[in-house]
């Protein structure tokens, strides 16, 4: 179902210093710097901050697995247990992106590239 994990999202209350934080960590500037979010890509691996994430449900960090085909996955996952935290929309670019719980309500998210 998946080909692996290629996301890691950290919600931040101010982003100003978490970024200095993050770029100080990962050794490089953010490829984005928005207002909404701020990324690096290292080794193929995106890490990124979600100014406000904390109002949008995020507790903690979410890594995102990324799946050939976003619905068939929520599907598949609801009938294993999970459930439907953020359902699937697009974010810009083609790239959709859903949130789900597991069982323990720990969340992951699913991650479907154009």
């Amino acid at each position: 179902m998946t080909t692996g994990f290629r996301t890691v999202l950290f919600p931040t209350a101010d982003p100003a210093p978490a970024k200095a934080v993050f770029t100080e960590l990962l050794g490089a500037a953010p490829v984005v710097d928005e207002p909404y979010y701020v990324g690096w890509n290292v080794a193929g691996q995106d890490i990124g901050l979600v100014p406000g994430g904390h109002g949008n449900g995020m507790t903690g960090p979410v890594v995102y697995w990324e799946v050939a085909d976003i619905n068939a996955s929520i599907e598949r996952l609801s009938a294993a247990g999970a459930k439907v935290q953020q359902p699937a929309s697009n974010v810009g670019g083609g790239k959709v992106v859903a949130t789900m719980q597991d069982v323990d309500g720990n969340v992951f998210g699913l991650s479907q590239s154009p």
